[in-house]
Protein backbone atom coordinates (compact mmCIF):
# COMPACT_ATOMS: atom_id res chain seq x y z
CA UNK A 1 0.00 0.00 0.00
CA UNK A 2 0.95 3.63 -0.68
CA UNK A 3 0.81 6.20 2.15
CA UNK A 4 0.55 9.48 1.34
CA UNK A 5 3.18 12.05 3.05
CA UNK A 6 3.68 15.91 2.39
CA UNK A 7 6.12 17.42 -0.15
CA UNK A 8 9.13 18.95 1.24
CA UNK A 9 8.18 22.25 -0.73
CA UNK A 10 4.97 24.70 -0.77
CA UNK A 11 2.03 23.26 -2.39
CA UNK A 12 -0.18 25.43 -4.14
CA UNK A 13 -3.90 24.02 -3.77
CA UNK A 14 -7.52 24.80 -4.86
CA UNK A 15 -10.56 22.91 -3.09
CA UNK A 16 -13.82 23.45 -3.58
CA UNK A 17 -16.32 23.74 -0.70
CA UNK A 18 -19.80 21.63 -2.42
CA UNK A 19 -22.34 21.50 -0.69
CA UNK A 20 -25.91 20.02 -0.71
CA UNK A 21 -28.83 19.55 1.99
CA UNK A 22 -26.70 20.44 5.08
CA UNK A 23 -23.84 18.19 3.74
CA UNK A 24 -20.23 19.07 2.65
CA UNK A 25 -18.82 16.68 -0.24
CA UNK A 26 -15.03 15.52 1.27
CA UNK A 27 -12.25 12.90 0.55
CA UNK A 28 -11.51 10.92 3.76
CA UNK A 29 -7.92 11.59 5.77
CA UNK A 30 -6.65 8.38 7.09
CA UNK A 31 -3.34 7.53 8.85
CA UNK A 32 -0.70 4.57 8.42
CA UNK A 33 -3.46 2.56 10.56
CA UNK A 34 -6.59 3.27 8.60
CA UNK A 35 -7.85 5.33 10.92
CA UNK A 36 -10.06 8.40 10.10
CA UNK A 37 -8.47 11.37 11.25
CA UNK A 38 -10.21 14.25 9.23
CA UNK A 39 -11.56 15.24 6.23
CA UNK A 40 -10.64 17.49 3.43
CA UNK A 41 -12.73 19.18 0.27
CA UNK A 42 -11.84 17.46 -2.76
CA UNK A 43 -9.44 19.66 -5.36
CA UNK A 44 -6.01 19.50 -5.14
CA UNK A 45 -2.40 21.42 -6.37
CA UNK A 46 -2.71 24.65 -9.45
CA UNK A 47 0.08 23.72 -11.95
CA UNK A 48 2.01 26.28 -13.26
CA UNK A 49 0.49 28.13 -15.44
CA UNK A 50 -3.01 27.25 -14.69
CA UNK A 51 -5.19 30.17 -12.50
CA UNK A 52 -7.06 28.66 -9.34
CA UNK A 53 -10.34 28.69 -11.23
CA UNK A 54 -8.89 26.16 -13.76
CA UNK A 55 -7.43 24.02 -11.49
CA UNK A 56 -10.29 23.73 -9.08
CA UNK A 57 -12.73 22.79 -12.31
CA UNK A 58 -9.81 20.45 -14.02
CA UNK A 59 -9.25 18.15 -10.33
CA UNK A 60 -13.36 17.77 -10.11
CA UNK A 61 -12.76 16.50 -13.75
CA UNK A 62 -10.20 14.11 -12.73
CA UNK A 63 -11.44 13.05 -9.39
CA UNK A 64 -15.15 12.77 -10.08
CA UNK A 65 -15.46 12.81 -13.77
CA UNK A 66 -17.75 16.03 -13.07
CA UNK A 67 -17.94 19.51 -13.99
CA UNK A 68 -18.22 22.24 -11.73
CA UNK A 69 -19.01 25.90 -11.20
CA UNK A 70 -17.61 28.05 -8.62
CA UNK A 71 -20.65 29.96 -7.01
CA UNK A 72 -18.83 32.47 -4.52
CA UNK A 73 -15.73 33.82 -3.68
CA UNK A 74 -12.38 32.26 -2.84
CA UNK A 75 -10.37 32.22 0.72
CA UNK A 76 -6.90 31.99 1.38
CA UNK A 77 -5.21 29.85 4.12
CA UNK A 78 -1.90 29.05 5.10
CA UNK A 79 -1.79 25.41 6.00
CA UNK A 80 1.35 24.30 8.24
CA UNK A 81 0.87 21.25 9.61
CA UNK A 82 2.76 17.20 10.41
CA UNK A 83 1.53 14.13 8.83
CA UNK A 84 2.48 11.12 9.89
CA UNK A 85 5.96 12.86 11.44
CA UNK A 86 6.38 14.72 8.16
CA UNK A 87 5.73 18.53 7.66
CA UNK A 88 3.78 19.64 5.35
CA UNK A 89 3.29 23.42 3.69
CA UNK A 90 0.46 24.72 2.13
CA UNK A 91 -1.12 28.01 0.16
CA UNK A 92 -4.65 26.78 0.20
CA UNK A 93 -7.27 28.80 -1.79
CA UNK A 94 -11.13 27.64 -1.31
CA UNK A 95 -14.43 28.25 -3.05
CA UNK A 96 -18.12 27.15 -2.85
CA UNK A 97 -19.08 25.20 -5.75
CA UNK A 98 -22.09 23.58 -7.60
CA UNK A 99 -21.71 20.10 -8.99
CA UNK A 100 -23.29 20.45 -12.78
CA UNK A 101 -23.80 17.15 -14.10
CA UNK A 102 -23.65 14.74 -11.76
CA UNK A 103 -25.82 13.60 -8.59
CA UNK A 104 -23.24 11.99 -5.98
CA UNK A 105 -25.74 10.38 -3.21
CA UNK A 106 -25.86 11.79 0.22
CA UNK A 107 -25.28 7.62 2.04
CA UNK A 108 -22.87 6.29 -0.48
CA UNK A 109 -19.12 6.54 -0.57
CA UNK A 110 -17.07 7.04 -3.83
CA UNK A 111 -13.74 5.95 -4.62
CA UNK A 112 -11.54 8.13 -6.75
CA UNK A 113 -7.56 8.80 -7.46
CA UNK A 114 -5.50 11.40 -6.13
CA UNK A 115 -1.99 9.76 -6.20
CA UNK A 116 -3.68 7.09 -3.91
CA UNK A 117 -6.76 5.63 -4.08
CA UNK A 118 -9.53 7.58 -2.25
CA UNK A 119 -12.95 7.77 -0.83
CA UNK A 120 -15.03 10.77 -0.91
CA UNK A 121 -18.77 11.41 0.98
CA UNK A 122 -20.90 13.54 1.97
CA UNK A 123 -20.37 14.72 5.50
CA UNK A 124 -23.20 16.07 7.57
CA UNK A 125 -22.45 20.21 8.64
CA UNK A 126 -23.13 19.95 12.30
CA UNK A 127 -21.19 16.68 12.41
CA UNK A 128 -18.16 19.19 11.47
CA UNK A 129 -18.92 21.99 13.42
CA UNK A 130 -19.40 20.41 16.31
CA UNK A 131 -15.55 18.92 15.69
CA UNK A 132 -16.92 15.28 15.95
CA UNK A 133 -14.74 14.94 12.38
CA UNK A 134 -11.80 16.94 11.62
CA UNK A 135 -11.76 19.49 8.65
CA UNK A 136 -8.51 19.67 7.28
CA UNK A 137 -6.96 22.56 6.44
CA UNK A 138 -7.08 23.14 9.80
CA UNK A 139 -9.14 27.15 9.87
CA UNK A 140 -11.05 26.03 7.10
CA UNK A 141 -14.25 25.14 9.71
CA UNK A 142 -13.72 29.00 10.96
CA UNK A 143 -13.07 30.51 7.92
CA UNK A 144 -16.59 29.34 6.27
CA UNK A 145 -18.64 29.85 9.16
CA UNK A 146 -18.92 26.47 10.97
Amino acid sequence: MTHWRPRQSIRVLAIGLATREGHLLAAEVRNDAGQLTGVRPLGGEIEFGETRDAALIREFREELTCTVAITGPWIAIENLFVHEGVQGHEIVFAAPVRILDRVLPLDAPVAFEDGVPAIARWFALDRLRRGEIALYPTGLAERIGL
